[in-house]
């Protein structure tokens, strides 16, 4: 069998049967190479044990064995998909690139397979005879093929470094003059039509497996318990004295026709914030400055120290320390909503500002994507659901955070829309501060794979609590 090679997007597919087969896979001329229109029509006709698939952009460099290694695990496996971990070669450097593990709540268009993937043909063939064709739309389509795939046969993560891939070294992003928009893709207007797509593939793929849920109506309870004030804004905080003044004043200024006091939790910081946020309490009543008994608390935990706090209003509305609310009728407007629709969470939409609160790229962050139809089912697919997030205090009394400081409020999130209708504000209410400082700023590989992997864990937990959910109500 002559080694072909076909395009498609971003990617080189190679039909192989086997290792010798794939010897020469990267080094047929571009002239060769042929043109996929219709992935699909590609997928059913190939009649080749496995398939190849390599990012075109880079230039891949397989490691000694590493395609009979490839092969032999998706043979032994019986794999639908089998991908690797990689070297990329920096100058004469040499930095080891760990992926995580492929696990049921890895339902995310962004995971990240490096840039060489095997396919087991019978799989894909088997997939798309039994569930039906894939978009046209290249990210589309590679998305749902996979989402198909892991559906009867496993997605398998082999943390060996098989390839090495060239890289140059990336410029810099100048301090305080923007990020990169891909962060923020999925609620970029001129991606909607895409993400449409997208959110179709995984909205099928949770009717497949029996996690979708219908549309969600219930609305808050009567809630009968005495709370100090309408409503707390809550602040966990460490080590912010940079901007943590900035962030009480703006709820300081709110303007309201309820009463509510600002929670500050000091998770015992040690640069000065405590003086500063002591010194505005003395002058403010409406402060309560609260410094846990814990050592051992993270953000979702210090969440907890205020909204099990006698202090605690009926309203609990999110303000981190380094942003702050963009006017004084913000707070209004969020009660106004809470109540309005019985809500048991409402979220806002933010701007992104740099450190001198200046507005950067890409601005707007509204989280459109979100329907009511939808959005609670689309929220597994996606990063987030926005901010500032806000809560009946009685419904995360019965939840709580997690103890952890990145994810801690997309559990939540999950965990309210998987029962409870929420409610959107979609004009801006906040200003989020991108700078050096913030949590997810500069994130090494290992910090970002740990991040990825806890939010695909809770999406796992979350796809699992959902199947038996259903499975009660029918």
């Amino acid at each position: 069998m002559t080694l072909s090679a076909y395009k498609f997007g971003g990617f080189l597919f190679y039909p192989v049967d086997n290792a010798r087969q794939a010897e020469n896979i990267g080094q047929i001329a571009g002239n060769l190479i042929q043109k996929i229109d219709n992935l699909s029509l590609f997928l059913e006709k190939i009649s080749s044990r496995y398939l190849f698939a390599l990012a075109a952009p880079e230039e891949i460099k397989f490691n000694g064995s590493a395609i009979r290694r490839l092969i032999q695990i998706a043979a032994d496996t019986r794999a639908g998909m089998v991908y690797c971990d990689y070297f990329i070669k920096l100058r004469e450097k040499l930095i080891y690139r760990p992926l995580i593990e492929y696990q049921p709540g890895s339902i995310r268009d962004d995971f990240h397979f490096g840039h060489v993937l095997l396919y087991s043909a019978p799989a894909v063939r088997s997939a798309l005879q039994k569930l039906g064709p894939l978009p046209l739309d290249e990210q589309g389509a590679l998305y749902d093929l996979r989402l198909k795939i892991s559906i009867d046969h496993p997605i398998v993560h082999l943390p060996e470094a098989l390839y090495t891939i060239g890289r140059r070294r990336a410029k810099p992003i100048p301090k305080n003059q923007g990020i990169p928009e891909k962060q923020f893709a999925y609620v970029a207007a001129k991606n909607r039509n895409q993400q449409k797509i997208l959110e179709k593939a995984a909205t099928d793929y949770l009717k497949l497996i029996g996690a979708y849920l219908k549309v969600r109506t219930k609305e808050l309870p009567t809630d009968k318990v005495s709370y100090p004030v309408t409503a707390s804004v809550i602040i966990p905080v460490l080590n912010r004295k940079k901007t943590i003044a900035e962030a009480i004043k703006s709820a300081l200024n709110q303007e309201t026709d309820f009463d509510y006091n600002i929670i500050v939790i000091d998770n015992h910081s040690t640069d000065g914030t405590g003086a500063i946020v002591e010194k505005l309490a003395t002058r403010h009543p409406e402060i309560e400055h609260l410094i846990p008994s814990s050592f051992d608390l993270n953000i979702g935990g210090c969440w907890n120290e205020a909204i099990y706090s006698p202090y605690c209003g009926r309203y609990s509305v999110q303000l981190d320390s380094d942003d702050l609310y963009s006017s004084p009728y913000i707070l209004q407007k969020i009660v106004d909503t809470l109540r309005k629709g019985k809500y048991a969470m409402v979220v806002g939409s933010y701007t992104i500002v740099n450190e001198r609160l200046e507005k950067i790229p890409p601005g707007l962050i509204d989280h459109r994507e979100w329907t009511k139809a939808n959005g609670h089912n689309n929220a597994l697919r996606i990063s987030g659901l926005g901010a500032p997030r806000s809560f009946s205090t009685s419904v995360l009394r019965k939840i709580g955070f997690p103890n952890v400081g990145y994810g801690e409020d997309y559990a939540v999130a999950l965990r309210i829309t998987r029962e409870y209708k929420i409610g959107r504000i979609y004009d801006s209410l906040y200003l989020c501060r991108r700078w050096s400082d913030n949590t997810d700023a500069a994130l090494s590989v290992k910090k970002q794979n740990r991040n990825d992997f806890y939010k695909d864990k809770l999406r796992t937990l979350e796809i699992r609590t959902r199947q038996l959910l259903n499975k009660k109500e029918t």
